[in-house]
This record gives structure tokens, C-alpha cells and sequence, in this order.
């Protein structure tokens, strides 16, 4: 069973030659089975804590523990991360252009698995996963994100979930940019990932509306760097009616969309 431990995370960033704090005592563990929910107002470091997490090289860990299992992840490349078992879905995905996302699909498969899936199995796999998720078959043979709607790019971040099956899932506003019909279909499939009950999901957010579809067990305040209050689903309504004022010290847009 999978544990993904956060201890007194300290990060910053470095702009026009001076290093800024961003992250200054993260502390927060995701055993499998858990959906923990971030939510806080913009710039209080939820996606600088993702980033952290995935290895960017932009973030500078000043002090702190990210232990996946017990094994030091600050000690791992990028890619050792995601074959330890870490995924990170992005609020902005990047397009990669000339690489097909059936090869990106399969040769990812093959990274995380250890060998290569057997074709024929492998492509039922994915038109399965992909009908299931309502993309266009068509879609296998275009460059990664290349020209995708914003919709397109995160229902594509959820296949790639569902095909690779991390131990941690950690989903930076995937709910942004996506109409109603959307967000339904990606939060099925965080659902279907979560089913089993061996994979741990941090799901970082700005509004409510995806808790709605996707139940955290959870729900952990974010603001200054920090996590400032946790508690359980409650706390989401809390926020959806009250908003980050009492953290904050200032009135952020309505939390609820």
C-alpha cells in the first residue's frame, strides 16, 4: 500500500537573481486509498507544491522530506519518479510535436511496467480507456497536445492515468478550463483510477464544482505557503459559502463556479 509522506517542506524560486520562498513548511501524508483535496486562493503555492513533488527543475528544495515508500524522492531524476510510481496531471499541459500519442502512451507503458505491453493486448487497452474517456480514435495518431482543446489536453491527462496506474496521483487543477460535460467525463475517469483503492490521489483546486464528482476524504487549506487547516469534506463547504477571507485577510472571488 502506497504512502507518499511530506514532511516540513520548504521551496523556493529563484527571479530576476533573487530567491523567493514559495513553500515554507509543507507537511501532509497520502496513504493509498485517500483522496486529499488542496484547495487555497491563487498564488498560495498549490501548484509550486506539485511541481516540488514531480521534480521541476525550476523549484529549489531548501529543507524538507518528499518519502514515496520510505525512499528519499528528493535523491530521484524526474523520470525515476514517474517509475517509482508518481504522476503528475498539469493545469497546462505541453504540447509535443512529432511524437504520436499512441508511441508517447506506449513507450511510457513500457518505462512504468518494465517491459513493453504485447501489441495486440495494448491497443485494446487503449481504445478501451479512450472510449471510456470519449476520445476520438483519431486522436492516437496526432502529436501530443499538438492543436487540443484545453477540454482535449485534460481528458488526455486522465487516459494517461488510467494506462500507467501510479501509486500517487497528483492532479493540478484539472478542473480548470473544462465546461460541464467535461469535467463529468474526467472526474469518472479519477474515479475509475481510485476504484481499486491502491492509489493515493492529491487533488489540487481552486473552486468546489469537482468535489462535487470526485469525494475527497480530506480537504486541506492551502494559503502562505502552508497548509493552515484540514478537516473533512465539511471544510469544502465550509469554504464554498465563507470563501478564504479568515485565512487570507482579504476577500478572494467567490470560491464556487
Amino acid at each position: 500500500m502506497a504512502t507518499l509522506e511530506i514532511k516540513d517542506l520548504h521551496v523556493s524560486v529563484t527571479a530576476d537573481e533573487v530567491e523567493k520562498e514559495i513553500l515554507s513548511g509543507v507537511n501532509l501524508t497520502i496513504n493509498a486509498g485517500e483522496t486529499h483535496a488542496i484547495m487555497g486562493p491563487n498564488g498560495s503555492g498549490k501548484s509550486t507544491l506539485s511541481y516540488a513533488i514531480a521534480g521541476h527543475p525550476k523549484y529549489t528544495v531548501t529543507s524538507g522530506q518528499i518519502l514515496l515508500d520510505g525512499e528519499d524522492v528528493l535523491e530521484m531524476s524526474v523520470d525515476e519518479r514517474a517509475r517509482a510510481g508518481l504522476f503528475l496531471a498539469m493545469q497546462y499541459p505541453v504540447e509535443v510535436p512529432g511524437v504520436s500519442m499512441s508511441n508517447f502512451l506506449r513507450t511510457a507503458a513500457t518505462a512504468v511496467r518494465g517491459e513493453a505491453p504485447k501489441l495486440r493486448t495494448w491497443v485494446k487497452e487503449v481504445k478501451t480507456a479512450m472510449s471510456d474517456l470519449d476520445i476520438d480514435p483519431a486522436f492516437a495518431e496526432r502529436s501530443v497536445n499538438e492543436g487540443f482543446s484545453g477540454g482535449e489536453k485534460k481528458r488526455h491527462e486522465i487516459l494517461q492515468l488510467g494506462l500507467l496506474q501510479p501509486k500517487i496521483a497528483i492532479l493540478d487543477e484539472t478542473d480548470s478550463g473544462l465546461d460541464v460535460d467535461a469535467l463529468r467525463v474526467v472526474s469518472e475517469g479519477v474515479n475509475r483510477y481510485r476504484a481499486s483503492g491502491e492509489a493515493g490521489v492529491m487533488l489540487i483546486t481552486h473552486y468546489t464544482r469537482i468535489l462535487n464528482y470526485i469525494k475527497p476524504d480530506f480537504v486541506h487549506v492551502f494559503a502562505g505557503g502552508k497548509i493552515v487547516e484540514s478537516g473533512g469534506p465539511e471544510l469544502a463547504d465550509q469554504l464554498e459559502s465563507e470563501g478564504y477571507v479568515r485565512f487570507t485577510g482579504k476577500r478572494e472571488e467567490a470560491v464556487a463556479q
